[in-house]
């Protein structure tokens, strides 16, 4: 019924103008311009609580930005949180990364292997063997005739169309995941690479001459302690 008197044509209500009486006072205020006054106002009347919550403020209170803040110019700025962790909590923090990597990649690749098995199921070619049997040679010859054609017959035309779009949905299921497996296993070998590089002790990045086996990635050298 709500659709019905929706389609039901209705007259455009436009707002109405300044009266001719009333030209003197101007413009009449639109719903738009209320807005915007109105916006106006509420700015104003947080300005005027702010001012007044510092009039009122208690010089003998306390805050942790008292401390961690320094004036520069009169403006107050924050302190470089650059050193905040020490070179222990930093190590810390980034073998829980590297774990948290290592359990979502592991978590993936369980899955990509199911998908594969369940794929695989899916195309292979399962034969179903009959067993027949025959009174004489001619009927045998006749079954064995028959069954040869039959085996020659595709045997998965018959799919529904809903089997066939789970299907390839799978497909580009795996091949997403495949792609998020490459990912984490880059992301992880550049975190632990990073990791490696905090440790303490001497290395130096070889160079491309010095290099064995050429690779895209940088590789470091430890000196000898």
């Amino acid at each position: 019924m709500s659709s019905l008197r929706n389609a039901i044509p209705r007259r455009a209500h436009k707002e109405r103008a300044q009266p001719q009486s009333r030209k003197k006072f101007g413009l009449l205020e639109k719903h738009k311009d209320y807005v915007v006054r109105a916006k106006a106002y509420h700015k104003e009347e947080t300005i005027r609580r702010l001012k007044e919550k510092a009039a009122f403020r208690n010089p003998d209170e306390f805050y942790f930005k008292m401390i961690k803040t320094k004036t520069v110019d009169g403006v107050h700025r924050l302190e470089s949180e650059a050193n905040k962790y020490t070179q222990e909590e930093l190590m810390l923090m980034k073998t829980q990364d590297i774990g948290y990597n290592l359990q979502k990649l592991q978590s993936e690749r369980n899955k990509i292997e199911k998908l594969n098995t369940m794929l695989h199921s899916l195309d292979s070619n399962l034969s179903s063997r009959h067993v027949y049997y025959a009174q004489d040679r001619e009927e045998a010859k006749e079954i064995k005739y028959i069954s040869g054609r039959k085996a020659t017959l595709p045997v998965f035309d018959d799919i529904p169309d809903h089997i066939n779009r789970k299907t390839a949905a799978s497909y580009r299921e795996l091949e997403g995941r495949i792609k998020r497996v490459q990912e984490l296993e880059k992301l992880f070998m550049d975190m632990s690479l990073q990791k490696e590089l905090q440790k303490k002790g001497r290395k130096r990045k070889l160079h491309e001459e010095e290099i064995v086996c050429p690779s895209s990635k940088p590789v470091y050298k430890w000196r000898s302690e």
